[in-house]
């Protein structure tokens, strides 16, 4: 039998397993860091299916790594399955764990034939988390020639656009005061971050049109009749790239200082872990990618200016920039629900979506068997070692 052909029958046979995974999963969502249920039921998946699984890998007690085959190009495969506050799996992330399972599971099948190494690594914590950045720091993309992973979406895209992305807390510190008796004793916080965010709006003017800032406040005050001591906040910054976030980044900060200057009130700033970096797709595997995918019958629409409006961030930016990768969305058929909406949510255990994630598996397994299989293209891929 062809190569390929065992692979996409390895996948097809365990299809109605995986279409069970990716629903247990969204039934079931767990935030960053706190997915013990998920990532038990996808290592569960693996070892059933004669993977070596080593859980809880690098520190991280929801991560693990599933490996099978002995040959000389070792692909990761990234599954993703933390969900987001208040409306679960609005990112599909369902889907992403389970195709990483059935890409596996098909690339396995041939892995001594094809000349491959095939581990799943599970990552915790993209939404906001930094998993991935974690792990690459901890050594657990050592040794890898490719990485990849697929990501439902409205519309499907081989090399999908990607910002770099900055997250940090932010604080004001005032002094409290009766809001009536005494307002002039008091160092209002509230006020600091009101500044703060008028500057903000003003700075939108002069944006590029990949920059981006948004951000929710988390702590306004304890009482009307209380000056506020205390406000605190959450903010995004995203750019093109690193360095151009560098930039931009410093210009949000100025909107922040500006809150402290105007009030009296002290300024903290917190980054929990460095910045989401913009993917740099690897354009020889997202072309293979996008051709198996198209065999499959998955169709590309040119999305002209709109790409760069549907651009969001991921911590497989981090990883691209030391492995090479790919991040290709693949199409649930959800519009006019796009990522981060309740009702993409509900369009992540449909009929269509449990297709785009068998066949996301199935393109993502045969992309390493042309990797493995193509002698130009491995021998290049593996001189890195």
């Amino acid at each position: 039998m062809d190569t390929k052909q065992a692979a996409r029958e390895a996948v097809e046979s365990a299809r109605e397993d995986l279409v069970a995974l990716s629903h247990a999963i969204h039934a079931r969502p767990e935030l960053a860091f706190e997915e013990k249920e998920a990532a038990a039921r996808v290592s569960d998946a693996l070892s059933r299916a004669g993977f070596e699984v080593q859980a809880g890998i690098c520190d991280l007690p929801t991560a693990f790594t599933a490996t099978s085959g002995t040959g000389p190009l070792r692909v990761a495969i990234c599954a993703e399955y933390d969900a987001l506050p208040g409306i679960g799996h609005a990112c599909g992330h369902n889907i992403i764990a389970a195709s990483a399972v059935g890409a596996a599971i098909g690339a396995a099948a041939v892995a001594d034939e094809a000349g491959l190494t095939v581990t799943v690594i599970g990552t915790p914590a993209e939404e906001g988390g930094g998993g991935k950045i974690l792990l690459l720091e901890r050594g657990a993309f050592d040794g890898f020639h490719v990485a990849m992973m697929v990501h439902p979406a409205p519309t499907e895209s081989a090399e999908p656009p990607t910002l770099a992305v900055a997250h940090f807390d932010v604080q004001y510190h005032g002094k409290d005061a009766h809001a009536s008796a005494f307002p002039e004793l008091g160092i209002n916080a509230a006020d600091a971050i009101t500044v703060a965010q008028t500057a903000i709006g003003l700075l939108r003017q002069h944006m590029r049109p990949d920059e981006r800032v948004h951000g929710i406040v988390t702590k306004g005050g304890d009482a009307p009749n209380i000056v506020p001591s205390h406000t605190s906040a959450k903010y995004y910054v995203r750019a093109a790239t690193l360095d151009d976030l560098d930039g931009f980044r410093r210009k949000v900060m100025n909107c922040l200082e500006a809150g402290a200057l105007a009030t009296g009130a002290t300024l903290e700033v917190g980054e929990k872990h460095p910045p989401y970096a913009h993917v740099a797709h690897d354009a020889r595997i997202a072309a293979l990618y996008r051709r198996n995918a198209e065999k499959l019958g998955r169709e590309f629409p040119d999305p002209g200016p709109l790409a760069r409006r549907a651009a969001g961030s991921t911590d497989m930016g981090n990883v691209s920039l030391v492995v090479p990768s790919i991040h290709p969305m693949i199409g649930i058929g959800s519009l006019p629900a796009v990522n981060h909406q309740p009702e993409f949510t509900a369009h992540c255990v449909t009929a269509t979506a449990d297709k785009a994630m068998g066949d996301g598996a199935v393109a993502m397994a045969l992309t390493a068997v042309d990797l493995a299989t193509d002698p130009g293209l491995s021998r290049e891929l593996t001189a890195r070692d």
